[in-house]
């Protein structure tokens, strides 16, 4: 069995996520070049704006076609400004599975926008899409990401030790890279029940049913 996402915009409260386009060059990569985005990820640093445009043109279209995966733009519904990415990986259509990761903009964060927009596309998945499981890992250190998934109502199903690389600043200033553990986290069908009101419990947020 195979399939493919479709181009889709997805719309929350505060956010609009839909397909990358090549306006968003510029803050990709200037958000692709942050710290923490350097540290958890494998993104190459110094990350150009002729990564990021390699990225939107060639990448994300790429693994949606294949039915790989699926790459959003995370954008204020005000603004317009891009806040993140939403990254759907390793999508299998037989089990109707894949793996959801996220990145946010160091000046977005604090806002609650990575659960916004991670609880937004899980239920979109799992409901629309027919999904029956979304995978999320993340590094041990990384309490932050955690939360993320603590909060969208995943569930966390044990420790892939020893299976992730990060990366830390050297004296001389270039990144070392270090290994560390996985946690994975599960987000069934049956677990969205609830996720939206503990949410708007702990970031203040009241609906997520206007989505398209």
């Amino acid at each position: 069995m195979s399939g493919t996402f479709p181009n889709i915009s997805i719309s929350t409260e505060r956010l609009v996520l839909r397909p990358l386009d090549e306006d968003d060059v510029p803050a990709l990569a200037e958000m692709m070049n942050d710290e923490q985005v350097a540290a958890w990820t494998d993104v190459p640093q110094p990350y150009t704006e002729e990564r990021a445009r390699t990225w939107i043109t060639e990448y994300a279209p790429a693994e949606r076609e294949s039915g790989r995966g699926l790459d959003l733009a995370v954008t204020e519904f005000l603004t317009q400004r891009l806040v993140g990415i939403v990254q759907l990986a390793k999508t299998n259509w037989h089990i109707r599975s894949t793996e959801l990761s996220y990145v946010i903009a160091p000046w977005a964060r604090g806002e609650g926008y990575a659960s916004e927009a991670a609880l937004a596309t899980a239920q979109w998945l799992l409901r629309d899409q027919k999904l029956e499981r979304i995978e999320l890992r993340t590094a041990a250190d990384n309490t932050a990401s955690q939360q993320v998934a603590q909060k969208i109502g995943c569930i966390s199903e044990g420790v892939l030790r020893n299976a992730c690389i990060a990366h830390v600043r050297t004296e001389d200033g270039t990144w070392a890279d270090v290994r560390t553990d996985f946690i994975v986290w599960s987000l069934l069908p049956e677990d969205l029940d609830g996720a939206g009101e503990e949410l708007a419990d702990s970031d203040g947020f009241t609906s997520f049913s206007d989505w398209n």
